[in-house]
């Protein structure tokens, strides 16, 4: 069964640094993606950031570029989100998601590309 599990969220005052975690099991293909996207209140999900795991290229928004990197440990299935500087503005639920490919020239943060999903974490910035 394939899976997706997300940990590392919690609080941290404005400045600080957190670092996500997700965790793969199950798929059977070597070739994906895998991005991190978040939902604030009241809003959209928002796609973040994408790592591909063929050839670790790496899809950043505008929002968090220059703070946030995304990272893979191939041999742990793991993708991390080293976030820093965090600001009140990033507080939201944080989601990773697994795709096998899509379409499009900006499809790498687009949400409705991905076909898995973890469960999500709360990530709370306080000003």
């Amino acid at each position: 069964e394939e899976q997706l599990v997300e940990s590392g969220g919690g609080l941290v005052q404005a400045g600080g640094s957190l670092r996500l975690s997700c965790e793969a099991s199950g798929f059977t293909f070597d070739e994906y993606f895998i991005a991190w996207f978040r939902r604030a209140s009241g809003q959209e999900r928002e796609g973040i950031s994408c790592i591909s795991s063929s050839d670790g290229a790496t899809y950043y928004a505008e929002s968090v570029k220059g703070r946030f990197t995304i990272s893979s440990d191939v041999a742990k299935n793991t993708v991390y989100l080293q976030m820093n500087n965090l600001k009140p503005e990033d507080t939201a639920f944080y989601y990773c998601a697994l795709s096998y490919g899509g379409y499009g020239s900006n499809w790498y943060l687009s949400r409705y590309e991905y076909e898995y999903w973890g469960q999500g974490i709360q990530v709370t910035v306080s000003s």
